[in-house]
């Protein structure tokens, strides 16, 4: 195992802003950003939103296909306590009560079967509202330097030490001995998280929701073109986590671009290509390599394929969000194919 004096530096550099949409692509993008308007001790305010652009290959206006929006409020335990979608999406009041988690994942699975059926856009960021609720808190290291204290401090220190050992061999970063759970790396937030927004593809993303005080953003990006000369869909996505800074700005957590081809016909995956851009433990870029074992697997799949192959200690949970949501992949790359 290396020593603190030889593990290289964590990737601490953004890709961002997204590239200029390319004509007859589909791009989805996605967000889920929160806030508390009441104050650390309330309810955290979650917005989710997300949309399929169709950008023609005619040079036309891009199309909107479809778009999802969802608020929620969570109780600090990721209890939550309040939720409704805009319409015409099903009614989610069965979910108040429900905690973010790997629960409430196959809850909304079992629950909402057609939205995983019609890989509908909403669907993405409410299975999105489990890894969120999780990660959202540290917004509030970029306003208070002493947060880390006192949330230990309201927890309780013996619940606080026994939810961080927990946390040993949940996902490939925090492996027994890794710095992450050795504490022998402390700054694991400096990296400017850019702007998702290109300037010259000022419809490239959807509207993204801001509030004053701290401020978490999940977000995602997904283009797909094919080339049906050489048989293949090629998807370029994004994944990044980000906070407000208390000056100005966004500091991103969590990073990856991701880079994949699948056969157009049989939809198997043929080369995937994971980045790590921006990630907190210098151990962390090490859960790409098994990523190889998605290889020859099919994209609707994936999200039961990445769950079997990449489970716990064998992957990083960021990388593998990233990963599932290409599932959605053959239903926006048949958009391309249908009339203008």
């Amino acid at each position: 195992m290396m020593t603190t004096e030889t593990r290289p530096p964590p990737p601490r550099s953004t890709a961002n802003p997204a590239p200029v949409r390319l004509r007859d692509s589909v791009r989805r993008t996605s967000s889920i950003d929160v806030s508390w308007p009441e104050g650390i001790e309330k309810d955290r305010l979650l917005i989710g939103r997300a949309r399929d652009l169709l950008t023609p290959a005619s040079g036309l206006p891009p199309r909107v296909l479809a778009e999802g929006r969802f608020e929620a409020l969570l109780a600090e335990d990721k209890t939550i306590t309040a939720i409704r979608a805009d319409a015409p999406a099903p009614d989610l009041s069965h979910l108040v009560g429900e905690r973010g988690g790997g629960h409430l994942r196959m809850v909304l699975r079992e629950t909402m079967p057609r939205l995983v059926a019609d890989c509908d856009p909403l669907y993405l960021v409410l299975d999105d509202i489990s890894g969120s609720a999780l990660v959202s808190a540290f917004a509030w290291s970029q306003w208070y330097p002493d947060w880390a204290a006192k949330f230990r401090e309201r927890m309780g220190a013996e619940e606080h030490d026994r939810l961080l050992a927990q946390r040993v061999n949940v996902c490939w970063g925090l492996r027994e001995g890794n710095s992450g759970v050795t504490g022998t790396l402390k700054n694991v937030a400096d990296a400017d998280a850019g702007d998702l927004r290109n300037p010259a593809d000022p419809e490239g993303w959807h509207q993204l929701a801001d509030a004053d005080g701290p401020g978490f953003r999940r977000a995602r990006r997904i283009d797909v073109t094919h080339d049906d000369a050489a048989g293949v869909i090629r998807i370029d996505s994004a994944f990044q986590d980000s906070a407000k800074r208390r000056e100005r700005g966004r500091v991103a957590i969590h990073e990856y671009r991701l880079r994949a081809t699948a056969d157009i016909r049989t939809l198997e995956i043929l080369t995937l290509e994971p980045e790590a851009r921006i990630l907190p433990f210098s151990e962390c870029p090490g859960a790409i390599g098994n990523t190889a074992r998605l290889l020859g697997k099919r994209l609707p799949d994936i999200r039961d394929e990445v769950l079997s192959l990449l489970r716990g200690s064998e992957g990083c949970t960021h990388l593998n969000d990233a990963l599932r949501a290409l599932a959605d992949v053959p239903k926006l790359v048949s958009c391309l194919r249908e009339p203008a």
